[in-house]
Formats: structure tokens, C-alpha cells, sequence
């Protein structure tokens, strides 16, 4: 085989490669800013690919996971999209910052406003819609969202197959949030946002503590280093005084 033969292989492998990247990535999914630590708070982008040419895509909802429902949900304004968010009343209550919770998001729609040929994700396009939502469970490893993307065309995709494990990739998975493991210190405090609440006080009062030590112990370092110059230099005025006299 020559080199031109080996190069053609190579560009053919490379761009079946790509093909493939691109088709595996094409759907729905979310992502932290930074980390989704359990039981904190977190700020995520829904990525929306437009996967059509003929079609742009005007409508977007998230629907919220029932098992691990979520109390705060706040989106952030995406310019050319009105967003609508849905409240359903739980079965069980929540508990969030000393109150009960008897509500919790369970869905949010965008939808495209605008011109009809210049709104929504055009094809070749993608959109991010940013929401910051809390308290993450403590007991998941991870969040279910299943979301349906509408076309302007009146065409429907369902992302809601969820992924069993050691399974292939479903056609059309639902989006998934991984949770990390809560920051240290903060577990069964994370609900705090502000920092304001007995657990930032502790921290708060264990700093105090550990800095006036730290300032203590260098006092006395000082005053033991201070103490040894002296002798020396009174022993060092009595040695020369000796030398003189003798």
C-alpha cells in the first residue's frame, strides 16, 4: 500500500469518526456551570441542538424529576424566548430552610417568539437555556430531566429514554445531571445560600478561634527569640570584657 492509499484511509477513518461524534451528541442535553454538588444549589444549561435543515425549532420543555423533586427553580431571560414555569403540589412535602414545601417545579416551557422566519434555533444553530435550581438530593448520584423539542413544522422529538446501564445508548435519551459529592463542611448546610446559617457560624467562630492561636503562639516564639538575643548579647558584652582586662 502506498502513501497516498494510506492517507485516503486515514481522511476516511478521520471523517467517519466525526460523523459519528456529531450524530451521538446531537440531542438535548444539560450540563453544570462548575459542579452540581448533592445537596446544594447549582446553575445548569439545557443545550438544544436544532437537528434539522427544513425546520426550525420553536418549543422547549424540561419536565422535572418526581422521585427527587425540586423546590427552587429559577430561569434565566433568553432573549427571543418567552419561559413559562409549572408548579405542581407533592404528595409529600418538602422541607427547605425551617418550612415545608408543598410545591415544587415539575416542568418549564420556552417557547420562540419573534418573526416566524428568524425565531428560534435555526438549522445548523443550538441554544443554551440557563436555570439555577436547588436543593439537590442528597441520596442520588444523578437527575433525570425528560425533554421535548418542537419544531416549527409540527414535528415532535421526545428526549425521555433513559439509559439502562450496560446498554447502548438510547435513540432519543433524556438529559442527565450528574451529582458530585458536597464540598467538605458543607453537608446538611448546603441548603444555606447565603452562608448565613449555624453551620457558616461555626465556620465563622472556628476561624476566629484558630487565627487568635495562630497569634498567640507567634507572641510567644517572639518573646522566646527575644529573650535568647538578650542573653547572647549579655554574654557577648561579658567575654569582651574580660578580653579588655586581660
Amino acid at each position: 500500500m502506498n502513501v497516498s492509499r494510506i492517507a485516503l484511509a486515514g481522511g476516511v477513518a478521520a471523517s467517519t469518526v466525526l460523523i459519528l461524534a456529531g450524530t451521538a451528541s446531537a440531542h438535548v442535553s444539560v450540563q453544570p456551570q462548575g459542579e452540581a454538588a448533592k445537596g446544594g444549589y447549582a446553575t445548569v444549561n439545557f443545550k438544544v441542538p436544532n437537528e434539522r435543515d427544513n425546520a426550525s425549532t420553536t418549543k422547549v420543555e424540561v419536565n422535572f424529576p418526581t422521585d427527587h423533586p425540586l423546590a427552587s427553580v429559577m430561569p434565566q431571560a433568553v432573549p427571543g424566548w418567552d419561559i413559562e414555569v409549572t408548579k405542581s403540589k407533592l404528595a409529600k412535602p418538602l422541607e427547605m430552610h425551617g418550612q415545608k414545601i408543598n410545591e415544587a417545579v415539575s416542568k418549564v416551557t420556552w417557547t420562540a417568539t419573534g418573526d416566524k422566519d428568524e425565531r428560534g434555533i435555526r438549522p445548523g444553530d443550538f441554544q443554551q437555556f440557563p436555570l439555577s435550581i436547588g436543593q439537590l438530593p442528597e441520596d442520588a448520584d444523578q437527575l433525570v430531566f425528560k425533554a421535548i423539542q418542537t419544531y416549527d413544522n409540527k414535528e415532535v422529538v421526545r428526549w425521555i429514554e433513559e439509559q439502562k446501564k450496560g446498554a447502548e445508548e438510547p435513540e432519543s435519551p433524556a438529559p442527565v445531571l450528574a451529582l458530585t459529592a458536597p464540598a467538605a463542611g458543607e453537608h446538611g448546610a448546603a441548603a444555606d445560600a447565603k452562608g448565613t446559617g449555624s453551620g457558616a457560624q461555626a465556620d465563622k467562630r472556628t476561624t476566629a478561634a484558630s487565627d487568635a492561636s495562630d497569634s498567640d503562639t507567634t507572641a510567644r516564639v517572639l518573646g522566646i527569640v527575644g529573650i535568647v538575643i538578650g542573653i547572647a548579647g549579655v554574654a557577648f558584652g561579658v567575654l569582651a570584657g574580660r578580653r579588655r582586662t586581660a
